[in-house]
């Protein structure tokens, strides 16, 4: 089901499309901070990496339980976004040699994840209140919740930490 796919019928159908897109982003996320953690070379960086992929894979089994509460199978659609953001983030960062850059390179990439899921969460709370979804809000609002704190430690991690600062003295 593609975003404007004739299956979107009602504010349900575009709810449930939604999840089902943050759901797909959620596993893409699994699968690209393994490798983030491998390329960080700042401390900070990359046990924050460490701790945002144990929350990841909680985040999915709190959009599981919200399928559940919804009476639906968990199921994923196609995120060309999430995708686009990852791609675009591995390709910058395969091409930085010095370490500091690409550190600086690696918070900039995860934030960009990050304020997509934020964009998203926000959105699914608002249409969940709305269509009187109130049994999965707070699922949905513990997610949104650890990706603002996982933001807020990247900006940490950047400005307070030494990765930017370290990246603009490098040669």
């Amino acid at each position: 089901m593609g975003i404007f796919s004739k299956d979107i019928r009602s504010m349900d159908d575009l709810f449930l499309h939604q999840l089902q897109d943050i759901y797909y982003a959620e596993q893409q996320i699994t699968k690209a901070l393994p490798k983030m953690i491998e390329k960080a070379t700042n401390r900070d960086l990359a046990a924050g990496f460490k701790t945002h992929l144990e929350e990841t894979q909680k985040q999915i089994e709190r959009l599981d339980k919200v399928f559940e509460k919804l009476g639906k199978k968990p199921s994923a659609t196609s995120c060309p976004a999430i995708d686009g953001i990852i791609k675009e983030a591995d390709e910058v960062a395969g091409e930085i040699e010095d370490k500091a850059v690409l550190d600086a390179a690696l918070v900039s990439g995860a934030q960009a994840v990050e304020h997509y899921e934020i964009c998203r969460y926000g959105t699914l709370i608002a249409w969940a209140e709305r269509l009187g979804h109130d049994d999965v809000v707070r699922f949905l609002t513990t997610n949104l919740n650890e990706e603002t704190a996982t933001n807020s430690k990247l900006n940490t991690i950047a400005m307070r930490k030494g990765v930017n600062s370290k990246a603009a003295n490098a040669a």
